[in-house]
């Protein structure tokens, strides 16, 4: 007999169709998400999108960690056992933001990995409207790039933590 906490399964998907589920909802508001990013990259004031984009992504990785199960708090929740599982998962897919609380600072770091891109779209907002419209595009491109590889993460982490639930 275990004195540990029960674990609330419920907040989790509970089955690999809910997953898929979660994770095509998840898509969807990463998609959505990275439209705003693109609208607020082509309106011509310097550093608003860089403002917009740190506070974008802080919201939608936490958005998508709690869809998934798999906010900080809800860790926590879990027995030790199924927490390590969900940390090793997370780790194992390069989803190092899966269970994380993100702030501004860490949404920064994580904008820096695309360090290029980012250069890249400020330079090309100095050519008008062609740059505005280009800098918009590669906004988008980034943001669902970052968003998907990280819903594929929590999805990953998802379908670890259901085969090892017990039945």
């Amino acid at each position: 007999m275990s004195n540990s906490k029960p674990v609330d399964w419920t907040l989790m998907p509970a089955s690999r169709a809910d997953i898929e589920q979660v994770r095509e909802h998840c898509r969807q508001l990463v998609r959505r998400r990275a439209l705003l990013s693109a609208g607020v990259a082509a309106v011509p004031l310097p550093g608003l999108d860089v403002m917009s984009d740190l506070s974008l992504f802080a919201t939608l990785i936490n958005d998508i960690n709690h869809q998934f199960g798999l906010t900080p708090e809800q860790i926590a929740r879990l027995r030790p056992e199924f927490k390590l599982l969900a940390y090793e998962a997370a780790l194992g897919m390069g989803g190092l933001l899966v269970g994380k609380l993100v702030t501004r600072g860490l949404a920064l770091r994580l904008l820096r990995h695309s360090g290029a891109k980012l250069l890249a779209r400020q330079a090309l907002r100095l050519v008008p409207l062609a740059g505005q419209l280009a800098s918009a595009a590669l906004s988008f491109v980034i943001c669902r790039q970052i968003g998907y590889r990280h819903v594929d993460a929590c999805a990953v982490v998802a379908q670890e933590l259901l085969v090892a639930r017990p039945r």
